[in-house]
């Protein structure tokens, strides 16, 4: 029997093949705190903006339009979430404004990608628990983020304040989409900021539904 191994990418092309035509349709009502992250980003005029895992684009085309004067990209290791993506910014006027490519999260170079080292804002949303080597992720997100510059992250909480039973259905539907809540996201931010020199706020919203994450880079930082 021969065994095959997908990469990264043809195992999320193929789990969004059909499902990225409705994919925002069935996630506005339990991806809570996406329409916080953006409006915490706040980027300065002319300031760059990059998503780490921007699947069809509904972060991205929400945050050029909150801050017209920012510079938009994202990445996501789809190819076919990625032309859903592009089809939702070119309906939306914002090809110009927005560009997104092809990459893998867990070891891609922006500059190599956009020719843009750094930015002002990096930002995962509910991607962290569906990326196996999240750590990485976050790991190469952090060391993207320019001085003075943010990495926000927003995900799936441990419902500690919530009903067991609620828990347990929302995990046992999440894995049904090998989605994986990062019970131990708190320390690996904490970790992460130790090796790239940065700060970090940690909140447990929404009764633990919710954890949000901001990771700082100073001013002076190099």
């Amino acid at each position: 029997m021969t065994t095959t191994h997908l990469s990264d990418a043809e195992r999320m092309d193929r789990h969004y093949r059909y499902q990225r035509f409705i994919y925002d349709l069935t996630r506005t009502h339990y991806l809570i705190g996406r329409k916080h992250l953006i409006a915490d980003l706040s980027p300065a005029p002319g300031a760059t903006v990059l998503e780490i895992g921007c699947g069809t684009a509904w972060n991205l085309v929400r945050a050029a339009q909150r801050y017209p004067h920012a510079r938009i990209y994202g990445v996501d290791v789809s190819n076919a979430m990625l032309d859903t993506a592009r089809a939702a910014i070119k309906r939306r006027g914002l090809a110009s404004r927005i560009c997104v490519a092809q990459a893998d999260a867990t070891k891609f170079s922006a500059a190599e990608v956009f020719g843009i080292p750094t930015f002002d804002r990096v930002f995962f949303s509910y991607a962290l628990s569906m990326i196996p080597g999240w750590c990485d992720a976050l790991d190469v997100g952090a060391s993207q983020v320019a001085p003075g510059g943010s990495l926000h992250v927003v995900d799936f909480g441990q419902c500690d304040r919530l009903p067991v039973s609620f828990k347990a259905a929302l995990f046992a539907f999440l894995d049904h989409y090998t989605v994986t809540p990062r019970a131990d996201l708190e320390q690996v931010c904490w970790q992460v900021c130790n090796r790239h020199g940065l700060s970090v706020s940690f909140q447990r919203l929404h009764r633990g539904y919710t954890d949000y994450a901001v990771l700082t880079r100073s001013n002076l930082s190099i």
